[in-house]
């Protein structure tokens, strides 16, 4: 391989994709290619980034197939920034294993970090942390142990494990200083300021106030009687009752929880349960119906009682009732979740992300949009959904590069 495919390689690895352009952007050749491709991408031209990468793919032809999974595994992180979820992971498995193969340790590594980023972005935490344990413990060059954990801190966020979280973010800190490349550094800082963020709300005897990670930790682990509508779920001590499939009772159960230790009225019940704005008859007996139906779910850990105007929770054991609500509530805050983190997402991504289906993606994106609270760009199949405002660059692409001496 020549000298200047070295350089610009070396050049990549530093964090410097014009100083790579500057040795290659003339040349048509397969290893130029590739190079030009990953620093169009570290410059923010993913759909360039994405053609010169497919060209040097197959310019590289099958009797090289260790540049050929080099290139796929730029075009999976491409995707991932991009927030393609729908590119074949089966693609990046494969690149992975032939990397592995050939002892391509560090792109190998490489590649995994990427599945674990994928799988944690679509909520497969079990087999992201699966993933992650297979790793090779063997150095890695700080932008590699950087990206480890960032992996590793994105597990324990996910898991409500805030000590564990601050600890991997502050080892990827350390690791992107050694690195001494700006755009890792800024990813670092950004994901680390999480775990200031408040991570949740908490109502309770009619208040709200925001917690922070750490603090929803020790609320799920005080024993107290919590209704999670961050999954859905009624928690008490270990005994956990999933209502994610029956939004009716879990509304019921949020209303029941909000007003602990008073009573609620059917009227409230009704409006919350089913945005009933003139209740008759039929809604009531449903109500009765919903009610006992509830009374079933909770059976082991609270009781419903009946009221003269409505209905009252009392929890079996535990002394204190709270809702954990959303940071941000209101239609559709789960698609404002995911997009908060400033890149821009397909409707397709948003929805395998979320468990819905794509139809009713698009739905929820053209009522935001409407409401002003988020745009796009792009057509059909290209089309990309962000808060405003839409950023120059990504901040968080770092595709290493291994260099033919190592």
């Amino acid at each position: 391989m020549d000298s200047l495919i070295t350089a610009a390689g070396r050049a990549l690895a530093a964090g410097d994709p014009f100083g790579a352009l500057n040795r290659v952007a003339l040349r048509e050749d397969a290893p130029a290619l590739a190079l030009r491709g990953i620093a169009m991408a570290q410059l923010g031209d993913l759909a360039r980034a994405k053609a010169l990468l497919k060209r040097a793919g197959r310019g590289f032809g099958v009797r090289e197939p260790v540049a050929r999974a080099r290139c796929a595994l730029a075009q999976a992180e491409i995707a991932l920034v991009s927030r393609d979820l729908s590119w074949p992971a089966a693609a990046l498995d494969a690149a992975r294993a032939i990397l592995e193969t050939h002892g391509d340790r560090l792109n190998a590594a490489h590649a995994r970090t990427i599945a674990v980023r994928r799988l944690l972005l679509i909520g497969r935490l079990g087999e992201a942390e699966r993933l992650l344990a297979d790793f090779d413990e063997s150095p890695l060059p700080p932008v590699l142990e950087a990206a480890r954990w960032l992996a590793t801190g994105g597990i324990a966020l996910r898991r409500l494990q805030a000590e564990p979280a601050r600890a991997a973010f502050a080892r990827a800190a350390e690791a992107a200083d050694r690195a001494r490349i700006p755009a890792l550094i800024v990813e670092v800082e950004t994901v680390a300021r999480m775990l200031a963020a408040p991570a949740a709300g908490l109502i309770a005897q009619g208040e709200r106030r925001p917690l922070m990670l750490g603090e929803v930790a020790a609320l799920l682990a005080s024993g107290s009687f919590v209704v999670d509508a961050c999954r859905n779920v009624v928690r008490e001590a270990g005994t956990v009752v999933p209502l994610a499939t029956r939004p009716v009772l879990f509304a019921l159960a949020r209303a029941l929880a909000e007003a602990w230790p008073m009573d609620v009225s059917r009227e409230v019940l009704l409006a919350r349960a089913f945005r009933a704005k003139e209740a008759d008859e039929s809604h009531r007996a449903r109500l009765r119906v919903e009610i006992g139906r509830l009374r079933a779910e909770l059976h082991g850990i609270a009781q419903i009682s009946a009221t003269k105007r409505g209905f009252a929770l009392k929890p079996h054991r535990a002394g204190a009732v709270a809702v954990l609500a959303q940071p941000l509530e209101g239609p559709h805050a789960d698609v404002l979740a995911l997009l908060a983190d400033g890149e821009a997402w397909s409707s397709s991504a948003l929805a395998l992300a979320l468990g819905t289906s794509q139809r009713n993606m698009q739905r929820a994106l053209e009522a935001l949009a409407v409401a002003g609270k988020i745009q796009s760009f792009g057509q059909a199949r290209a089309r990309r959904w962000l808060t405003p405002p839409v950023p120059g660059f990504p901040t968080a692409l770092l595709l290493p590069v291994l260099l033919p001496d190592d």
